[in-house]
């Protein structure tokens, strides 16, 4: 009779029994290596990681009241730099979902998030709006592969119970970094910064863009020590490998010998594929696939996404584009212009000695530069913008607290009751955002949709986690948030 042994998660879950003789199939595995150390150590990585794909979306909000007049700006011209990132990610969504899901998360999160930091590099070294432009368009083409693998890498080294809790940690990180933004804001921005390198030109902008590329660089060099998704391993054939990150995540976690991890063969998952990801390629060393030609790579996307498209996940994956879609269309189109929408409040405020409703105190934002003399007018940038990063900061540590809330409800109530819940509560402070007639208002209504509108964004996420096989769970990640994501260019257009 195989022996038994009985072996307990850090995090309270149930014990589970593991024949050594048996084949543990991913779920059985995942919980046998505990919950630790290691999973703070993703955690942390995973911060900067999801940090770099808040800074590419929004660091251009903060810097638009900097250097309006350095790059004469117009509000037509600042819609299309909200919205050419959000159309760098539209164009990547199939190229990186493919990559992910044949080469693995691992080295598609290391060389995407180099490449981001490069090019967030070299939107701080921009020294005109076309310039600009390029660099946001090609930093959104890049972050957009290693959201979608960080969505899964994640995912993917926690069990079941857990794997919900797991996409509210990713929403507080990214919330995090909202709330990081605002803070850099505050210290750099207000500063006099006029100073040249060669024939490159310096402001306080170009050095909070700078900066912003930091976490891109020092995640994509983390990766680099952390080991592959041995789901995906597992979805690959590549099951010794698959075993030994098993026997890493065990060591660290309950401080054991990897050699006593009780687990010792996995079933073959590779079996259970109804459909064949690696026809027309050639498989390395790695056990992960290659691709022969580009014709060959085309047709492997194909074979990949086609099932996304049949059979029962039809009518869901609908379902889950179109919420996607109008979701991010309305957080993310409030979202990038809130410190604008607050900076116009305040100036209103200052020149007029008072409130006034939201819709008249936007009239302050007619433009500084005629579109066709953009010498017509005088243009001052203010500086003195403390309070509308103090705003911001309260929209950023409110969705904090939002997703601190779902992360510990979404198990007890379930996805599709927390979903429900979130997009009747931001409808309403949406509606209600129209008769705000005072700053407090603005920030309370704004706050509250903004907060729900992302949970909502994650929530989804997390539905598609779990409705879509592992060998399309990054393509399915991808083509949901291109969907999203094209709401969002839509809404700053």
């Amino acid at each position: 009779m195989p022996k038994e042994t009985k072996v307990h998660s850090f995090s309270k879950l149930e014990a589970v029994l593991i024949h050594d003789a048996e084949p543990a199939d991913f779920e059985k595995a995942i919980s046998t290596s505990g919950y630790g150390k290691f999973n703070v150590i993703l955690y942390v990585i995973s911060t900067a990681a999801g940090w770099s794909t808040v800074f590419e979306t929004t660091t251009m909000s903060y810097v638009f009241p900097a250097a309006e007049c350095d790059l004469q700006l117009t509000l037509n011209d600042k819609g299309w730099l909200n919205a050419v990132t959000y159309a760098g990610m539209i164009s990547s969504a199939f190229v990186w979902g493919f990559l992910c899901d044949t080469f693995g998360r691992k080295k598609l999160l290391i060389i995407g998030l180099l490449l981001d930091g490069i090019f967030l590099m070299m939107a701080a070294l921009s020294q005109n709006f076309p310039l600009l432009m390029i660099a946001k368009f090609l930093g959104g083409f890049i972050i957009n592969g290693p959201f979608a693998a960080l969505t899964a890498y994640l995912s993917e080294f926690h069990c079941a119970k857990q794997r919900a809790r797991v996409q509210m940690i990713l929403g507080a990180i990214f919330s995090l970094g909202n709330l990081i933004l605002p803070v850099l804001a505050l210290i750099i921005l207000p500063v006099n910064m006029d100073f040249r390198v060669g024939m490159l030109e310096f402001h306080s902008w170009n050095v909070y863009l700078m900066i912003s590329s930091l976490p891109a660089l020092a995640s994509g060099v983390a990766f680099i020590f952390l080991p592959e998704s041995p789901k995906f391993l597992m979805s690959t054939g590549n099951n010794a490998k698959a075993l030994e990150v098993f026997r890493q995540v065990y060591k660290v976690n309950t401080g054991y010998p990897a050699e006593s991890y009780p687990i010792k063969y996995l079933i073959d998952e590779t079996l259970n594929n109804n459909y064949d990801i690696n026809k027309d390629v050639n498989e390395d060393n790695d056990g992960v696939t290659v691709t022969k030609t580009a014709r060959q790579m085309f047709k492997g996307g194909i074979h990949q996404m086609k099932p996304i498209f049949v059979g029962p996940h039809v009518p869901r994956i609908i379902l889950v584009f179109a919420l996607q879609f109008l979701i991010m269309m309305g957080v993310n189109t409030l979202r990038l212009w809130l410190p604008q929408i607050y900076q116009a409040m305040n100036d209103y405020k200052f020149q007029h000695n008072g409130s006034a409703p939201l819709c008249d105190s936007l009239e302050i934002f007619q433009p500084k530069y005629d579109d066709i003399n953009v010498t017509k007018f005088k243009c001052e940038a203010n500086s003195n913008n403390s309070e509308v990063y103090t705003n911001s900061m309260i929209v950023a540590t409110t969705s904090i607290i939002g997703y601190i809330t779902a992360g510990t409800l979404i198990n007890s109530l379930g996805k599709k009751t927390i979903l429900c819940i979130l997009g009747l509560i931001s409808g309403s402070m949406s509606m209600t955002l129209y008769f705000s007639k005072t700053i407090t208002s603005t920030i309370l209504l704004s706050s509250m949709f903004v907060t729900f509108g992302s949970i909502g964004i994650n929530v989804i996420l997390a539905v598609v986690v779990d409705l879509i096989p592992t060998s399309l769970r990054t393509m399915a990640v991808s083509l949901t948030m291109m969907f999203g994501r094209f709401g969002a260019a839509l809404g700053n257009l």
